[in-house]
């Protein structure tokens, strides 16, 4: 784990970033590395884990689709002008503190941004993350409190030592994750990981962090990220 101060101020500069298009797919700069994760887990919510799948070779610059609609899936065939993709970006703009919510523990705080959810549901294991935080001075239930806001892909859920007023961040290098989730039979969504800068197509940068879910259905409501809308109901 790494504070995550300590890493965007790391990354901010770096030479990688990610570009939204209008309404069109996110062009991606700089060789970031592009790779496969696959979400791992049973229905008592008792077992869930990351494993790696695909990797893709490295290419300075790519883009990826937005629409959900290309045939040559994870990049862009150019579908979105045929299906006149409406990708215009309605996420707010206010940093992620503004945006969350705080639930405090003995020992943990957990903050929580509702929206940005992208259902990984990494968050159920050991009865919920929100319950578990009342009960964070035992050493199991905290660091399992730790363990589930650490994988979650959208940084919805971060955790502080109650006091410190860092956040506690898993330790990432940049790289771009494409997200599977073969028990709900869907994919999920772009994890953006590492502190790789997201701009708007108008040059407007997103706030920087560690972890990010950028949509690849192209049916949120909070684009450019994840809203869980690919999420079977």
């Amino acid at each position: 784990m790494v504070l995550l101060a300590e890493k965007n101020k790391e990354l901010t500069h770096g030479k990688y970033s990610i570009t939204v298009s209008k309404n069109g797919p996110y062009l991606i700069t700089g060789g970031v590395p592009l790779l496969e994760k696959i979400i791992n887990y049973n229905a008592k919510w008792d077992f869930c884990t990351w494993e790696t799948g695909k990797t893709y070779s490295l290419q300075e610059s790519f883009a990826l689709c937005r629409c959900g609609q290309s045939k040559n899936k994870p990049f862009c065939d150019g579908t979105h002008i045929k299906v006149n993709f409406n990708g215009t970006e309605t996420a707010s703009r206010r940093p992620y503190h503004s945006q969350s919510v705080k639930i405090e523990g003995p020992d943990i705080v957990l903050t929580d941004a509702k929206d940005l959810c992208a259902s990984a549901r990494f968050c159920h294991r050991g009865g919920g993350i929100w319950s578990l935080v009342s009960t964070s001075n035992n050493p199991g239930d905290k660091r399992i409190v730790i363990e589930d806001a650490a994988d979650c892909p959208s940084g919805r859920l971060m955790v502080y030592e109650k006091k410190i007023d860092t956040p506690i961040e898993p330790s990432f290098e940049p790289s771009i994750v494409l997200i599977e989730d073969p028990y709900i039979t869907v994919s999920g969504p772009i994890w953006v990981r590492g502190g790789i800068p997201i701009k708007s197509f108008d040059g407007t940068p997103y706030e920087i962090r560690n972890r990010a879910t950028l949509c690849r259905c192209g049916k949120s409501s909070n684009k450019p990220f994840c809203d869980s809308s690919h999420y079977p109901e």
